[in-house]
């Protein structure tokens, strides 16, 4: 039995088989995933997990080199922003328009998403895979 680390298995997989530039959107409950993604559904019920929660547990074993978040979680949730800039010091957050972020999240094959529970407007991410040597 794995004693450390993200214990959910599919999920284990996805952040393990991720190479650089690859991308993971952490999702809450509402947004809307292609058919034929890959999906590791963490949702349980209202706001289990809550998507920090899950951002946290991701970011321990995931290099992350970018972030992207929407413009209107920066403008309507302060809070949750701060928090997401404190996960990932030093690291480039870009902001987009909502609409560019759903987009930005269906392009190429190198996407997999992790949805939450959230039940917070804009409570998405897409972490842009890094590497851990030179």
């Amino acid at each position: 039995m794995k004693k450390i680390g993200v214990l959910n298995a599919p999920l284990s997989r996805v952040i393990a088989s991720m190479g650089h530039t690859d991308k993971i959107v952490i999702c809450d409950s509402g947004l809307p995933i292609p058919k034929n993604a890959d999906v590791v559904d963490l949702a349980l019920t209202k706001n289990i997990p809550r998507f920090l929660d899950v951002l946290r547990i991701i970011l321990e074993e995931l290099e992350v080199e970018k972030a992207i978040i929407a413009k209107e979680l920066v403008e309507g949730n302060t809070v949750l922003f701060q928090e997401i800039q404190k996960l990932l010091p030093n690291k480039e957050i870009e902001e987009v328009q909502h609409e560019n972020f759903k987009k930005l999240s269906r392009e190429n094959g190198d996407v997999a998403f992790v949805r939450t529970g959230e039940a917070t407007a804009f409570a998405n991410i897409i972490l842009i895979s890094g590497v851990t040597f030179g």
